[in-house]
């Protein structure tokens, strides 16, 4: 803002820092949020998901089919009371195992998510301060790279040289998931950093440090969270494909994309062995993706 009346050889400018701290409006935040039906079905089914997957020892029918167990008097058995999705071709109980397998795939995610984050947005603020220097092209050419290949083939390229664990599924999938994030925080960062209180803060001798970290950063964190809500379901869908392709945890420990592996070599006969794993990985996609389009309106919505 521009005042006028001063001096002729004098301009005042009026920086005023965007409020990006969304959790300083709890109440008005959640009353926006909570007006999207759909958003509250997904925080549902998350919270569902993540519940049942904490307590699975205590919710399920049979929790000791999670682990090495055979039941051959009980095998292949259709959905019935007692078995609410059937059991497997060695007597296992669907339903337990796909609440466990629950377990696996947050697990990848948060990991994921918390390995993945943290340098692909440093990387992105940097270049994006950094823009039109050699900084900004270094980091932001060697991002196109791993952008320009399929995220499903890198992770199974890299799995594949691995030790098929959940541990090395996680980071195949790590290192293919890093560049979004630098290009999203460099395109924000690259926008912001031409904001007058940047500037501002620039011309009064701060570090670079505090520029990056105080001034532009806070306003990249509302798209941040909100990809990082999406993402989840996308990360148990790249968790579940590596592991039906047996690159991901091994058996007596259940995957979803296993389950489903599995359970195609018996269709259509024992038909439930593939679409009840198949439909929790469903579920999971569909419960974060409402869950983050939720948080991407409340975002839109809360500067007014």
């Amino acid at each position: 803002m521009i005042n006028s009346n001063l001096p002729n050889n004098s301009i005042a400018i009026s920086l005023v820092r965007p409020k990006s701290i969304f959790w300083l409006n709890l109440g008005k935040n959640w009353y926006r949020f909570s007006r999207n039906t759909l958003s509250i079905v997904g925080l549902v089914i998350v919270a569902g998901i993540i519940i049942s997957a904490i307590f699975a020892p205590w919710i399920t029918p049979y929790p000791e089919h999670a682990g090495p167990f055979v039941d051959f008097d009980n095998t292949g058995q259709p959905p019935s009371l007692q078995h609410l999705c059937g059991t497997d071709n060695m007597g296992r109980d669907i339903f337990s195992r796909i609440i466990f397998a629950f377990r696996g795939a947050l697990i990848m995610a948060v990991v994921v998510l918390a390995i993945a984050v943290p340098p692909g947005a440093l990387l992105g603020l940097t270049a994006g301060y950094f823009q039109n220097t050699w900084i900004d092209a270094v980091i932001m050419r060697i991002t196109d790279i791993f952008l320009s290949v399929p995220p499903l083939i890198l992770a199974l390229a890299i799995a594949a040289m691995l030790k098929p664990t959940l541990m090395n599924a996680m980071i195949a999938v790590t290192v293919m998931w890093w560049p979004w994030y630098t290009r999203l925080v460099y395109g924000m960062a690259s926008s912001v950093s031409n904001e007058y209180f940047v500037i501002a803060a620039d011309l009064t001798g701060a570090s670079k440090f505090h520029i990056l970290f105080r001034e532009i950063l806070p306003n990249c964190l509302s798209p941040v969270f909100t990809k990082m809500a999406l993402d989840v379901g996308w990360v148990i869908l790249i968790g579940a494909s590596l592991s039906f392709v047996g690159l991901g945890e091994q058996p007596p420990t259940p995957a979803l994309g296993q389950m489903v592996s599995d359970g195609s070599r018996y269709m259509p006969t024992f038909w439930w062995m593939t679409i009840f794993p198949a439909l929790a990985i469903v579920l999971a996609i569909l419960g974060f993706n409402l869950l983050g389009d939720g948080l991407r309106d409340m975002f839109e919505k809360r500067v007014e």
